[in-house]
């Protein structure tokens, strides 16, 4: 099988620029200025990408992927039911093919309840490609100290929710005017750096590699700072809406802002604008959990936490590169080459001997994000009726297109 796509602006590891890419059997095989035969693809000037690697969704949603130019997604274990066992992590990691490839991350304890280590070594070879604690905290140290010694054994990184279960339990919003205002069950923005500060003085002890699925807060963000300099094998990552969101967007009790971890200060919100611009942040993730009226028709405290971000993913991540806080080339590391690099996968760079995950689109096509319309399970998200540029026009897996 042979692909070939030519006068595209490639978006490569050292910047954008005008070429071509020639693959062959489902690998990329040349890149750049190549001579291309006669039937090749013209891109006419457009944008290809590699595709994107979505780190840590919570539902497996091939339409939104789609639509949001992801070809490879890692579930998070907090699936139904849970993948605490090889059984489960096969079958999901089997469904996906050839168009989503789907790389499981494993539970770190049976049920994901924090007692009871589950069995990483057999979910591993049933194609885990991590350990994760899900979307809630290991409160016990002397499990999580077990759960990274094993996962270091393994080579598996461990994707920690970063959260302080005491301080954080019930808790809807982050304590502050928002919450007070509104009257909701808020926890101090604290939670988070207490949480991370245990668990990377643990990754220390252990050696484990660590991955802090979502970083929010200003102290949080310090942190992973001090330990990247003290050479600590720890990454993190972030999601849209913490980005772009502060807590005021919840003022008039819209559940699609309801999410975890909640929204933070307006200062939190530029320190993560911060952390993405100096390299603190690794991955963009979409943190897709796409919840239906069921879950979120429902006063605020009582609906279901999450928003569908896969479809939404690639358009609000190009905010970051026209307001001038990453490059182009910079976006495609956080959304494809460091999110398969945590996942331990060959993918995410457009490259000679690369998988042809390939993305084309058009960086400036203007649309207008409406929840009732996204492309997937569900439209729950708080971006709702924001205008947006950025388009998907073509998508390959492996060579194939979508």
């Amino acid at each position: 099988m042979r692909l070939a796509i030519g006068n595209a602006r490639l978006v490569t590891p050292d910047g954008v620029v005008t070429g071509g890419v020639l693959v062959e059997d489902g690998v990329i095989a040349a890149v750049g200025a190549i001579d291309l035969p006669a039937d090749a693809i013209d891109a006419r000037a457009r944008h290809l990408a590699p595709a994107i690697v979505d780190l840590g969704v919570f539902a497996v949603d091939r339409a939104a992927c789609r639509a949001g130019g992801i070809v490879r997604v890692a579930p998070m274990p907090d699936q139904a039911p849970p993948l605490d066992e090889p059984g489960a992590v096969q079958r999901l990691a089997l469904i996906g093919k050839p168009d989503l490839w789907i790389h499981p991350i494993a539970a770190a304890t049976r049920g994901l309840a924090g007692r009871e280590l589950a069995e990483m070594a057999t979910c591993r070879a049933a194609g885990a490609r991590a350990i994760g604690t899900g979307a809630g905290w290991i409160a016990d140290a002397g499990v999580m100290a077990r759960v990274m010694s094993y996962a270091r054994d393994l080579d598996l990184a461990v994707i920690a929710h970063a959260e302080d279960g005491g301080l954080a339990a019930h808790a809807v919003a982050t304590a502050g005017e928002t919450a007070t205002r509104l009257g909701l069950p808020a926890a101090p923005a604290a939670a988070e750096p207490l949480a991370i500060a245990r668990d990377l003085l643990l990754a220390e002890e252990t050696g484990a590699r660590l991955h802090l699925r979502q970083v929010t807060t200003a102290a949080g963000f310090d942190l992973i700072r001090a330990a990247k300099r003290r050479g600590l094998p720890v990454t993190c990552g972030i999601t849209p809406p913490h980005l772009l969101l502060s807590d005021i967007a919840m003022s008039d009790f819209r559940t699609f802002a309801r999410l975890s971890p909640p929204l933070r200060s307006e200062a939190d919100r530029q320190a993560a604008l911060t952390a993405v611009a100096d390299g603190t942040v690794d991955v963009l993730a979409s943190g897709h959990a796409p919840q239906g009226p069921e879950a979120k028709r429902l006063p605020f405290a009582d609906a279901a936490p999450g928003a569908a971000g896969a479809a939404t993913l690639l358009a609000l991540g190009l905010t970051l590169v026209r307001d001038g806080v990453v490059t182009m080339a910079r976006l495609f590391q956080l959304l494809a080459a460091q999110p398969a690099r945590v996942l331990g996968v060959n993918a995410g760079v457009l490259a000679p001997g690369q998988p042809a995950d390939l993305l084309l689109f058009d960086p400036d096509a203007p649309w207008r994000i409406a929840a009732d319309s996204l492309p997937g399970l569900a439209g729950n998200t708080p971006f709702d009726g924001l205008p947006v540029q950025g388009k998907v026009l073509r998508l390959w897996k492996g060579g194939r297109e979508v």
